[in-house]
């Protein structure tokens, strides 16, 4: 059977079907297109409506003008991000981009209502700036009437489920990601949406991943030119959940990085885990699929790279990624290192100019080159995994034995490489699209053509590539993680 996974990240998206036969699954990608938010008199925004005009894009490359043999649609988007409809289901503005400057400070003013140690007793949820709690709040301390106008809330896939089909619908994945659920649970955390005197009503039912949502509206198939009747179902709506099934693991003793624009990097667990250490170092319990916690860390990721990219096309300098995974290599090593989750490199501008700024505050040698900006990223991303390993095996009482890398990040072989080396362990990295697989893994396991999330991992196994790489040059790695310790903890 065929199937559409629609696989929408914060900077590009993609149309892909995915042709299962029994045993093997392979990938048609279809249709690509950019992700590009939109600053309107300094507020930045997600241009929902051309991601719409793109998806029935995608259908439309499906549907030819007589039939359309896919069984099913899914779609999942990055997190926290949500649109707002009123009493008659119209959108009242373009979501807002999670990077918008409405949020800056936010977290400080929120503890005066509900303390830091207390928000993450009630939610298990990470602290970032942008969750859709600390959103939520912005929207009703700075622009009430919105949020009072407003009778629905739906988080950006199922925002697009919507559009297609008309039926408002929320899924568990996507919802654990806005600190709005109690630590593992299904249902939203009342106690503490009352407290930010946030409206109830906004807050529809939560669905499991691979429940039908509905056909899309005729509207749709007529301008798509066919696919009448096409199902949607929820995927694990979560971008990173649906690439956590495609994790081609065996068994549950496994750390994953979910690597592209942001390093997601966890461990997959049976229960939320909200004691003093995951909140001391900020780790995250998000929805997966099959009833699992994603326990995680976001960490900021491919983002430095690709925004160091940005600035140099701007100045008239445009590298290619390989150019500058060249660059990076023939770079010395472990020279300059940074915090890649500091504050500081959140928002898009100059990344090399920040990273030169910090550099040179913790008194380390200021890279110059793109080849050392993005040795440098390699360089600290890689000794954060091995941080982020530790930690993870402290609080599971044992060693993780490998690390699994999937997503577009497998792409950069030499982080792949340095993070092996870093964290001591073996690496596996692919498949690349594992997001769209694990999204078409879901569809299947709803259609009843696979059983299991564990079926699907098999399938992925046998069905695409997976590198591996060995740990080398360990005793140079160790020095360098003692001195990226000292450095980010001195921050």
């Amino acid at each position: 059977m065929k199937y559409l996974a629609v696989d929408l990240g914060a900077s590009s998206g993609r149309g892909i079907v995915g042709n299962f036969d029994g045993g093997r699954l392979t990938l048609d990608e279809i249709h690509r297109f950019s992700n590009d938010p939109v600053n309107v008199c300094g507020t930045l925004y997600w241009d929902v409506l051309r991601i719409l005009h793109e998806i029935k894009y995608a259908i439309s490359k499906c549907a030819g003008f007589d039939a359309c043999d896919l069984r099913s649609l899914a779609i999942d988007t990055w997190g926290v991000d949500y649109g707002l409809l009123d009493k008659n289901g119209r959108l009242l503005s373009n979501p807002l981009h999670y990077r918008d400057k409405r949020t800056d400070g936010i977290m400080e003013r929120a503890y005066k209502i509900a303390p830091k140690a207390e928000i993450y007793a009630e939610t298990g949820i990470q602290f970032l700036p942008f969750n859709t709690l600390f959103q939520l709040w912005a929207d009703k301390t700075g622009d009430p009437d919105k949020l009072e106008r407003a009778r629905k809330l739906l988080f950006m896939p199922d925002l697009l489920n919507y559009f297609l089909t008309g039926e408002q619908r929320t899924e568990y994945t996507i919802a654990s990601t806005g600190m709005l659920l109690s630590p593992g649970a299904h249902e939203w955390n009342f106690g503490l949406i009352d407290r930010f005197g946030l409206p109830r009503s906004i807050f529809g039912a939560i669905e499991e991943p691979g429940t039908a949502v509905g056909p899309i509206l005729r509207e749709v198939s007529e301008e798509v030119g066919g696919c009448a009747g096409l199902s949607v179902v929820h995927a694990a709506a979560h971008d990173t959940a649906s690439a956590v099934v495609a994790v081609p693991a065996e068994g549950s003793d496994f750390i994953y990085i979910s690597s592209g624009t942001w390093s997601l990097m966890g461990a997959e667990l049976p229960e939320a885990v909200t004691g003093s250490a995951a909140f001391a170092h900020e780790f995250t319990n998000e929805g997966g699929a099959g009833g699992k916690i994603r326990f995680l860390k976001n960490i900021m990721g491919l983002w430095l790279e690709q925004e160091s990219r940005r600035q140099w096309a701007r100045e008239g300098k445009k590298y290619s990624y390989d150019e500058l995974s060249q660059l990076a290599v023939a770079s010395p090593p472990l020279r300059a290192l940074i915090d890649p989750s500091d504050p500081v490199f959140i928002a898009p501008g100059d990344m090399p100019r920040r990273i030169a700024e910090y550099c040179s505050r913790t008194g380390q040698p200021v890279p110059e080159t793109p080849g050392e900006v993005v040795r440098c990223i390699f360089d600290s991303l890689a000794l954060y995994y091995r941080y982020t390993a530790d930690v993870i095996d402290e609080m599971r009482g044992s060693r993780t034995p490998y690390i699994h890398i999937v997503g577009g990040g497998v792409k950069e072989a030499p982080l792949c490489a340095f993070a092996a080396s870093a964290c001591g362990r073996p690496v596996y990295a692919g498949p690349v699209e594992a997001t769209a697989i694990g999204n078409i893994a879901v569809q299947a396991i709803a259609s009843g053509e696979l059983h299991s999330i564990a079926q699907a991992r098999e399938c992925v196994r046998n069905s695409f590539e997976i590198k591996e790489y060995l740990p080398t040059d360990t005793d140079m790695w160790e020095q360098g993680y003692a001195r990226f310790m000292r450095i980010i903890n001195k921050g």
